[in-house]
Order: C-alpha cells, then structure tokens, then sequence
C-alpha cells in the first residue's frame, strides 16, 4: 500500500494550515509517519484516499456519520433544501419543523436553538446556567477528553496556551462515578458553581444511581445538570443518553451524528432556562447563541432525515449487534496471540476504543502506532473503533481478519521490541504542552 500522493498533499496540507488539519484529532500526529491518508470520497461504511487505497472507516467522521458516508436519502434531503435557498434574513418554515422534531424525539427537552458546532452548544449552555444561577464557576468531568475550544474548557488542558490564568481557575474537575468528587467541588465553592457538565456515559457504564445522584445534588445546591451528548446523541439512543438511562438534565447539548456529518448541532433543555436566551422574560438578557450558518436550511434538512431514519430503522440495534460481534471477534484473536492484556475493544459496541498496552500493561504510544501502521496495511482505517448503520457483516469479517494479521506483528513486537517493526516517530497526544511530547 503506498501513500505517495498523500504525502506530497500533506506537505501542501501543511504549507496552507497550521497542523495541517482543521482538526487536531485528524492532524497526521495522530497516524503513523508516512501513513496519513488525505482521503477522495467516502461511500457508506468506506473511503478511498488520493493514492486509490481503499480503507473500512472506522472513524466515522470523529463519530459524526452514524448511517455511512453519502447516504443517499441524506444527501437528497439536503440537495432538495439546496434548491429553495441555504439561508434568509427570517427564520424559515424548516428551521420549526426541525425544532420540533427535535423536541419530539428527547422528551425531557422544551426548548432548542441549533447552531454549527459542539464546542458553540456547550459553552452556550456554560454561558446559559451561570446567568440563570449567578454563578461563575463551573464543574467539568475530568475523565472526559474533550467539551470545548473555547477557553473555559481548553484552559483546563495542557494545550492551553493564550488562555488567562484567570479563566482557567473558574474551571473546576471532578470524577466520573464519584459522587463524593462532585460533592467536594460544592463543599469548598459555597454559592459559587453554575453548573456540572459531562456525557452521561464514555467507555465506562454509570455506576447505579450515580446519575441520578449528581442531579439531585446540583438541584440541592442551586446548580444546572448539563449532558453533553454529542458523542451519545443518536449512538446511545435517538433522544441521547438522558432517554437511554432515564435521568433529565436541565440543560443538554447534541451534534456529530444529528445531521450524519452535515453541520448542525444543538442546546435544548428545560424552557424557564433556554427562554433566558429569548424575548419573552424580563430578566437580564443572555447572549446565548446567535449564528449566521446556525439554521442553514440543507443541514436541517438533513437533521430532518436523519430523525426520520432512526424512527423507522433499527440504527441502533443493528450497531450494537455487529460491533458486539466484533468485540468477540477481537478478544478471540487477541486471545490467540497471547495479548489479550494488551489490546481489548472497551466501551459500548456503537462506539468503542480499543487498548494498546506494552508488556507491563501500560499505555503505549509506540506500540499504539505499530497497531495502527499494520491495520492501515490491511486495509482499515481505525483511530478508534466507530461504527455506523453502513458497516456491514463483510466489513465486520474483514475487520477480524485485519486484527488478526495486526496482533501477529503486535505479539512479536511485546518480545522482540517495538522498534524492531515501527517504521517512523510514534503517534503523540493532541492534548500536550509542545510538539515534542518528550518537553511535556
């Protein structure tokens, strides 16, 4: 398999955008050395780079193509609302049936207003609970990567170059599945935290009644409950998380699979809260989100579809069983090389990461890279383990048969040393001080 042409285009890449991506998790720091693709097309559950190799996705457009790439009746949703004009000076007709739609599918949400991206939706709904309670500080999940670009959030990481020590500090960590973590935040800030935000479910399950615990001790001490359901938002469930585990946030927050990689992502949440955003209050006004792109009409459109699919189709369930057939399939070859230690498939079977650890069981980055340069050779492109609707049992066979060859040259690297079969740097976190990960 050669990467020629995506080579020559990573330079161009790189010569035109800082990083080289327009997003970090897509940045070639993340692939092995020499092995990052710049992709052509995509059709359902694969695509095809610029040198013609053709790879099974596992990525999923970082997880917002949940039906496949291009899916038809998508697309032709978005071209026909393309056809009528994108976007006008007054709301359109579109914009109230998406809403409402929107609103029939998560129950506990009265309100919603859409905008473009995850990181606009989330720090809305920041700017939305410190205002409702006066507040200033906030509460984020510190074992949940990612809520934002902007400053509140990026302020708390290693990345957080440019951001005032001042903002930082109004951010505050606590522990998922520990109640006590979130407990202490309130006990040492009296009066002073807005709101807690997480996703109600990552890799690991929420322990019994831990949900339901954190929002009856926000509502105790004056705080919002925000999910951030971007990732769990028509992957979990069509109406999120919230529906799957039966617990209502005040304040939640969806994007990624709403339009099947179309831009559009929302805030809806309890109606006293979100019509601080609106007209019809007299309490001091809140900037809440206002975007030109927000209610492009072809987005909505495909938003539209995209609920329409998952009333009538079992999206879900057809994910959960093939990438439960995949998890087996990986824990029985990973079993046959003798490192089942090492390298398990971990999270709910939609959405799953998978572990590459050394011969202590410890994180590796190097040998992460190795996995990823050989199941780049067999044909998978897979920073994580996504699936959408389009995978099919072929892809799910095939991806076995990958794990297979891969874990043969993994198992040999654990005794031999990694270097002996990792050609190129490893990969490095995005969330790091410098580009050397070694100054970190």
């Amino acid at each position: 398999m050669k990467f020629d042409e995506s080579i020559r285009l990573g330079r161009r890449l790189h010569a035109a955008i800082p990083g080289g991506a327009h997003t970090y998790a897509k940045g070639d720091d993340q692939f092995p050395e020499h092995m990052a693709p710049v992709i052509e097309r995509g059709l359902g559950s694969h695509v095809f780079d610029v040198d013609g190799n053709e790879f099974i996705e596992y990525g999923s457009g970082l997880r917002a193509v949940v039906l496949g790439h291009a899916h038809p009746s998508v697309v032709r949703a978005a071209k026909a609302a393309m056809d009528l004009g994108t976007n006008f000076v007054r709301p359109a007709r579109i914009e109230l049936e998406c809403a409402e739609a929107f609103l029939d599918l998560v129950p506990g949400a009265e309100m919603v207003k859409f905008c473009k991206n995850g990181s606009d939706a989330t720090s809305g709904a920041v700017r939305l609970a410190r205002s409702y309670t006066g507040r200033d500080l906030v509460g984020y999940c510190s074992d949940q990567p990612f809520f934002s670009v902007d400053d509140w959030f990026i302020g708390t990481t290693d990345f957080n170059s440019g951001i005032p020590k001042a903002i930082q500090e109004l951010s505050l960590g606590f522990r998922y599945n520990d109640l006590d973590s979130a407990r202490q935040l309130f006990e040492r800030n009296p009066g002073r935290i807005a709101c807690l935000i997480l996703e109600a479910a990552k890799n690991e399950e929420p322990a019994e009644g831990f949900l339901e615990d954190l929002r009856d001790l926000c509502h105790a001490q004056g705080a919002l409950l925000v999910f951030d359901e971007m990732i769990t938002g028509f992957r979990w469930h069509a109406g999120g998380a919230q529906t799957l585990y039966g617990v209502t946030p005040d304040l939640s927050t969806f994007g990624k699979a709403f339009g099947n990689g179309f831009a559009l992502s929302a805030l809806a949440g309890r109606r006293e809260i979100m019509e601080r955003g609106g007209l019809e209050h007299d309490a001091e006004r809140v900037f809440l989100l206002s975007t030109t792109h927000g209610a492009e009409t072809h987005a909505l459109a495909a938003g539209l579809e995209v609920i329409r699919i998952f009333r009538e189709e079992p999206v879900i369930e057809t994910m959960e069983r093939r990438g439960e057939r995949l998890r087996a399939g990986v824990a029985e070859v990973a079993s046959k090389h003798g490192v089942a230690d090492q390298v398990e498939a971990i999270g709910r079977p939609q959405c799953m990461v998978f572990t590459t650890r050394d011969a202590e069981g410890r994180p590796s980055q190097p040998m992460r890279t190795l996995f990823l340069q050989e199941t780049l050779r067999r044909g998978l492109l897979m920073p994580s383990i996504v699936l959408s609707y389009a995978h099919s049992e072929e892809d799910i066979d095939r991806t076995i048969e990958g794990f297979d060859h891969a874990l043969e040259i993994y198992a040999r690297a654990l005794n031999d040393g990694v270097d002996r079969y990792l050609e190129g740097r490893p990969v490095a976190p995005v969330f790091r001080r410098y580009n050397d990960p070694s100054r970190s």
